[in-house]
């Protein structure tokens, strides 16, 4: 049997769409799972939308979730060039062969025209597509309108008779009545051609044998399955997804959050665990499973487990996800995603990270367990880099405004003074012995010592944090917020 070969053809109008995303997932996974071939195609037709810098960030969103292409951008191939920006002469090709062999026609109907029919046939309860009045033109009058020098368009001329049927690899055999397919434009009055054009033409072309794509392609499929056929090619096998729904049941969009993958990844999230979410969006191994790696996802994969219900994308429960995948990493690992979200925030420096590595890791058991994102690490650690800390005011108030507030600051910053070794344990010990040495109770203790050495009322673990610090500023911190609550009183 010969390798599959699929395709992922985004338009390069903006950032990599998370339901997009999906869908390169699902045809690389397909690809890989058979020893296939995974096409990169980049559909750049519309000038004034597609741009060189949405093409860099879809190529490099594509390559942070861990997909590569054995042909397209940046890799070539035999059947290149893989911009169809660089194909045109190919489609008015097409064009032209289809309108000498009478299987397309020119149509001289101007938008104004188009328009004024589509609203009587709505008002006389008619389907409002084309009416095929250009198809039945006499050479004669075919002859004149060339002759005025009117501006025309390429139509295919569709089957009005028959059916169109072929069998989906995701939701069963599929039939749609010819009569309902219009005389769709192929080539516009400019010479450029439109999305089913190109996309058929190039799929032939490049001999993709599989199309795995979203259901909201689903109409577009029997105009092509046509076109195909009136090219002499083979019409590949096709499967259709559920799109990508928000968890108000609704198409996923602005309204829910961040939709493109270089969003997610900006906000820390791991490429594998994003990519293990998106592959559950719609496809199941079982009703157990939920975390795979990239070769248990390669392995098992197939179209015959992909859903015909929506895929619900729920953000808590993609923190879930990239929790658990935080939690598992080494801290070397973790402590190397972390420095890039550190240094953006201005907390530390290359320099910083190079000459302090051992510190670093010594950080992250104390937050390996709270992130859900790596950006978190800003708001839960950047106390750890900075000289002094600035004390949340609502913590302050809730924490250091007790009678009792200077007696355990003074208390604290005595028993670290000559805690010996500087350890958790000696620290623990001596910071346990406070609420009965100022009669106040621990969570009062705890929370005003909490506050003053981190500035907020949650913060790593307190013991192994004062630790870290070091003696010398976790005292200065007690010192100021006892300062501070002289200045406040």
């Amino acid at each position: 049997m010969t390798a599959p070969r699929v395709r992922f053809a985004p338009s390069p109008t903006g950032h990599l769409h998370i339901g997009g995303a999906r869908t390169a997932i699902y045809n690389w996974l397909f690809a890989r799972h058979a020893d296939g071939v995974f096409v990169l195609r980049i559909d750049d037709t519309d000038p004034e939308r597609s741009t060189l810098e949405h093409t860099a960030s879809i190529l490099a969103s594509l390559r942070w979730l861990g997909l590569d292409w054995n042909e397209g951008p940046d890799v070539g191939g035999d059947y290149g060039p893989y911009f169809q920006s660089q194909r045109l002469a190919s489609y008015s090709k097409v064009a032209e062969d289809l309108l000498a062999t009478d299987k397309a026609y020119r149509c001289y109907c101007t938008a104004q025209e188009l328009e004024g029919r589509r609203e009587v046939a709505l008002a006389e309860g008619r389907p409002p597509g084309y009416d095929r009045r250009c198809r039945f033109l006499s050479d004669d009058d075919r002859t004149e309108r060339e002759a005025r020098g009117l501006p025309s368009t390429v139509r295919l001329a569709a089957p009005i008779e028959g059916e169109t049927v072929f069998t989906d690899l995701v939701r069963g055999q599929i039939t749609f009545p010819n009569q309902v397919l219009d005389d769709y434009v192929v080539l516009r009055t400019d010479g450029t051609p439109t999305y089913n054009l190109a996309s058929v033409v190039d799929d032939a072309a490049m001999e993709i044998s599989h199309i795995i794509r979203g259901d909201d392609h689903l109409s577009n499929t029997p105009r092509q399955i046509v076109l195909f056929e009136a090219l002499g090619a083979r019409v590949p096998a096709f499967a259709h997804m559920p799109l990508t729904w928000g968890t108000d049941r609704k198409r996923l969009s602005k309204r829910h959050g961040a939709t493109s993958v270089e969003a997610y990844r900006d906000m820390g999230y791991l490429p594998e665990a994003l990519l293990n979410y998106l592959t559950l969006l719609g496809w199941s191994l079982d009703d157990k499973t939920t975390f795979f790696s990239r070769e248990e996802l390669v392995h098992h994969f197939t179209l015959d487990r992909v859903s015909k219900n929506p895929g619900i994308f729920d953000p808590d429960k993609l923190d879930w996800m990239n929790g658990s995948y935080i939690r598992e990493l080494p801290v070397e690992d973790l402590a190397d995603r972390l420095v890039p979200f550190l240094e953006s925030a201005g907390l530390i420096d290359e320099a910083f990270g190079r000459h302090n590595r051992a510190w670093l890791l010594r950080l992250m058991p104390l937050v390996q367990e709270r992130l859900k994102t790596l950006g978190e690490i800003v708001e839960l650690a950047g106390f750890f880099f900075l000289p002094t800390v600035d004390i949340n005011p609502e913590a302050a108030t809730r924490a250091l405004s007790g009678e009792q507030t200077a007696a355990i600051l003074t208390a604290a910053t005595d028993a670290l003074a000559d805690a010996e070794p500087f350890d958790t344990a000696v620290i623990e010990e001596r910071l346990r012995a406070l609420p009965a040495k100022v009669q106040a109770k621990p969570k009062a203790v705890f929370q005003a010592i909490r506050v003053a050495v981190t500035g907020r009322l949650v913060s790593p673990p307190l013991f192994e944090t004062i630790e870290l610090l070091g003696r010398q500023s976790a005292q200065a911190r007690l010192e100021a917020a006892l300062r501070r609550r002289g200045t406040d009183s």
